[in-house]
């Protein structure tokens, strides 16, 4: 079979479960190097080692807290040095807590908007100069449908994704003549611990195989042609 991204290093921030394992895993099955990070440095262990028995790929992982940027930039000179050059970039890692405004502590407030939003934009000023010395790269930021279709007890959530979309077309617009391109993949209800959990119910959720599926078709793509957004629906949802 032929594994299209031989030779290509990725990143994936959130890496150790849910949309982000699966992404990790598909891409390691493509034949790219992959680096992870999350939060625990016991938890990526243990998806580093299990990643490497189930697909036979080369990955490697670190502890990071994307909220910190001297985090951000310890990560991204360890792949530098285990691996090379970057070409991709998935921008994963999200935190959700739903409340109403009038019940959300600052705190709170601040938790989404470090993760959802800042830590992305820590993450492509890290990868931007890399993709310069390779000739190309890709970035692909993990939104949601949140982000164009707001909900009572959503704001804050609401707010980091809407934030997320617009920052990544902009992006686009910032970084498309320097041959990187960038794109938002906005799913619906997906079957992770996220939300509500995995579980017997669930099997009219959108699976976190489904949204690697999107990741990539995306980087199947010719490098002439960008699909800036993509929405992705259960089929069945209930009604």
């Amino acid at each position: 079979m032929d594994k299209f991204l031989t030779g290509k290093v990725a990143v994936v921030t959130g890496g150790t479960r849910g949309i982000g394992r699966a992404i990790a895993e598909r891409l390691l099955r493509e034949g790219a190097s992959v680096a992870i990070c999350g939060r625990s440095g016991e938890t990526v262990a243990r998806a580093v080692k299990e990643m490497t028995a189930t697909t036979g790929g080369t990955v490697f992982g670190q502890a990071a807290d994307i909220t910190h940027p001297e985090d951000v930039h310890r990560l991204f000179q360890s792949v530098d040095e285990r691996f090379g050059n970057l070409g991709v970039l998935i921008n994963n890692a999200g935190l959700g807590i739903f409340r109403r405004v009038a019940d959300m502590s600052i705190g709170e407030w601040h938790q989404m908007m470090d993760l959802n939003l800042s830590g992305v934009f820590y993450c492509c000023r890290e990868a931007l100069p890399r993709f310069n010395n390779s000739g190309e790269g890709y970035i692909i930021n993990i939104s949601s449908l949140a982000g164009k279709n707001a909900f009572s007890g959503g704001a804050g959530y609401n707010a980091s994704k809407f934030g997320l979309n617009g920052f990544s077309e902009a992006l686009m617009l910032d970084h498309r003549y320097d041959n990187v391109r960038v794109s938002y993949i906005m799913p619906g209800s997906v079957d992770t611990e996220f939300g509500s959990g995995r579980g017997a119910h669930a099997d009219w959720k959108i699976a976190p195989e489904d949204v690697a599926e999107v990741v990539i078709g995306l980087l199947r793509l010719p490098q002439r042609t960008l699909v800036s957004r993509v929405e992705m629906r259960p089929l069945k949802p209930p009604k």
